[in-house]
């Protein structure tokens, strides 16, 4: 990201809302290592840690329309954020009317992938608990949200990939003409070559990580395999097979498939090749965690998955990101509620919501700010 400067140890020093969700308006200034908001259900918990993360992450995990940001009654929302280090002083503000979001750092207006990973984060949600055994869509989403604040070339190949699709599921719907769907193959070729060894690239780097948090986890006491496997090869969800190749490789591949499943294609009329249809699956013992794992350790995957993204992060940009944490604690057993909280206590900047501070110890409680949320917009 030539465009922006150097952050690598940026901090979030303020946030502040005017018509977001349901707050008229909403501020936070001084803003410490951690901050912990506690309040019954239905103040608007979320709604700030969905703030913060669209002024970080330039996303949310609700995958909201501009409108339903937006109060209601209200015109515009805006969003703003001051980011701070030892040497830098960022302003970063959005402004979300008439269906549109716009960005803009220190008064200028810049595009989404200008400023990924100006400030990156890390959401964990009740949501989440559900990746294992969730739908793939679920999974890739997962691995191409983080992957966009990792690159912003990701993120824009995720885009054009998406375009390309929806083009292309249209085209099969309306039973177009073959030589547009030839055109439009050699053009999702292209770029679901590229999505392809964007994610699975980064999916091997994950997977040793989120073995290693595994094993630490559960003691010892039990190893994890995650498997990638492309559309292009038969999916089997007992096998532990991954495939990670490269770019000719897939290329020669995913091109083959195209044409091999065209007429399936079009009778079901939709795309059914290329890295949207990709799965992933996690296994402990052999086997599939999806079908044969216990809660806890579907949720002992999940929460490998989630800390393994905040170690990919530091190492990758060498930059620390902020960790969003919203009602989970309450989710979680002892054991795995103080694996996080473990984590918690090094440099991580943290924001965490709860209807209940007895899930904190009183040491960590003692170097928490806590903000006591009464009602809607307080």
């Amino acid at each position: 990201m030539s465009d922006t400067p150097d952050t690598s140890d940026l901090r979030i020093a303020s946030v502040g809302f005017t018509h977001f969700r349901n707050y008229p308006s909403f501020a936070l200034n001084d803003i410490g290592p951690l901050t912990v908001f506690v309040g019954r259900n239905a103040v608007g918990k979320t709604n700030i840690v969905e703030g913060i993360e669209l002024l970080t992450a330039l996303s949310s995990f609700r995958n909201p329309t501009a409108r339903q940001m937006v109060e209601w009654g209200a015109q515009e929302a805006k969003l703003s954020a001051s980011f701070k280090s030892a040497t830098r002083d960022l302003t970063l503000e959005l402004r979300v009317s008439e269906g549109k979001r716009g960005y803009a750092l220190n008064g200028k207006p810049k595009k989404i992938q200008a400023l990924k990973g100006l400030l990156p984060s890390v959401a964990f949600t009740p949501d989440d608990l559900d990746l294992v055994k969730g739908s793939h869509g679920g999974k890739r989403a997962a691995l191409d949200a983080l992957g966009s604040q990792l690159s912003p070339n990701y993120y824009v190949i995720r885009k054009d990939y998406e375009k390309v699709l929806q083009h292309k599921n249209k085209l099969l719907k309306d039973e177009g003409p073959a030589p547009y769907l030839d055109a439009l193959d050699q053009t999702l070729l292209t770029v679901g070559t590229q999505l392809y060894c964007y994610r699975s690239s980064l999916f091997a780097k994950l997977a040793r990580v989120i073995e290693g948090y595994y094993r630490d986890i559960t003691g010892g006491r039990e190893s994890i395999q995650v498997a990638y496997v492309p559309s292009w090869e038969e999916h089997d969800p007992e096998s532990t097979a991954s495939f990670v190749v490269d770019k000719s490789e897939a290329a020669v591949r995913l091109e083959a498939a195209l044409a091999a499943r065209r007429e399936e294609e079009r009778r079901r009329r939709h795309a059914v090749i290329g890295p949207h249809a990709d799965h992933v699956e996690f296994f402990i013992g052999g086997k599939n965690a999806r079908v044969y794992g216990s809660q806890g350790q579907q949720r002992s995957i999940v929460l490998s998955f989630k800390l393994a993204e905040v170690s990919l992060i530091q190492d990758m940009l060498d930059q620390k990101p902020v960790l969003l944490l919203d009602d989970v604690m309450s989710e979680l057993d002892a054991e795995r509620r103080g694996a996080l909280i473990g984590f918690i206590s090094g440099d991580i900047q943290t924001f965490i919501t709860t209807t209940n501070l007895q899930y904190f110890s009183d040491d960590m409680l003692s170097q928490a700010r806590i903000v006591e949320l009464g009602g809607a917009g307080q």
